[in-house]
Formats: C-alpha cells, structure tokens, sequence
C-alpha cells in the first residue's frame, strides 16, 4: 500500500496477497479445527478398561463385547450387557442409539443408584446379512469420566443350508 495525500492507496496485487493470505489462514484453521474435533472424538468413545471400573462405571460382561457365534441368517438374536454404577453418585443414562436398524437396544432403567445396575438388552436381526458381522450401540450418561459407553455385538451369519 502506498500513502497518497493522508489516504491508503493499496494496489490491486497488494489486495490479491492479502485475499490468498486470508485463505491460507481459513484453511489452516479448518485443517487444525478437523483434526482437533477428531482427536476429541476418540476421547469421547471408549471401552471401559479395569482401570477405568474404579471411576464409577462397571461392566460385568467382557467389556462391552458379545459375540453370537454363528448365527443363521434371519434370525433374532438377543443378549443382555449389565451396567452397574459403581460411583457413590447416582447414575442417569440421557440416551442409547445403536448404529444399524438392524440392531434394537432397550435399558431397563435409566436412573442407576450407587451399587446398583441396569440391563441393556441387545436384539439383532440378521435378515440379509451374510459372513462376519459387528454393530454398535452407543450409551450416553452423565458420567464425567465416561460420557459415551460402546456396547459391541459380533456374529458370523450364515445361510440356511450351509
């Protein structure tokens, strides 16, 4: 830019650097913004680990993973992960999702006192599912520690006939 009688005169390439500048910075924000959100992402989603019980939660069925073994295609499939609430505060469970229709979570209570526990029932309907099959189902409490528990159920779904 170039001072012209107390005025600002800033030439057409001085406004173009300044444009690819600020682009550069937008971009560079976006990129650290997407790995940050990322990062937080995997902090959020956790199995629970033995270290991890003695912060108030505590599952009681191989951390959070069930495996059906082999299962004929079309069949329903049910297990039960228990939740108990190892903390001296009482637990409330705010949602549950799974990530596939094909997968149907119901809690049985969703406010868990101090020593207690909750059954969270897992269905899973193999209908058109063929060979290895893994989904999720996500529980979200008010635990500080451990916002978002993963419940994991696994099968290897096979044809009728074979």
């Amino acid at each position: 830019s170039e001072n012209f009688n107390g005025i600002n005169v800033f030439r057409v390439g001085d406004i173009f650097n300044m444009e690819v500048m600020m682009k550069k910075k937008v971009l560079f924000l976006m990129v650290f913004s997407l790995f940050y959100c990322g990062c937080q992402a995997q902090k959020i989603i956790k199995i629970e680990t033995p270290a991890q019980r003695n912060m108030g939660l505590k599952q009681e069925n191989s951390d959070y993973i069930w495996d059906f073994g082999k299962v004929k295609e079309g069949a329903v499939v049910t297990h039960d992960f228990i939740l108990t609430n190892n903390s001296n505060k009482l637990l409330l469970i705010k949602d549950y999702q799974a990530s596939c229709g094909c997968t149907v979570p119901k809690v049985e209570k969703k406010e868990i006192p101090p020593g207690e526990n909750t059954k969270i029932e897992v269905k899973f309907n193999s209908q058109k599912y063929s060979g290895q099959v893994q989904q999720y189902v996500y529980v979200t409490t008010d635990n500080i520690d451990n916002p978002v528990v993963r419940l994991i159920i696994k099968a290897f779904v096979v044809k009728e006939g074979v």
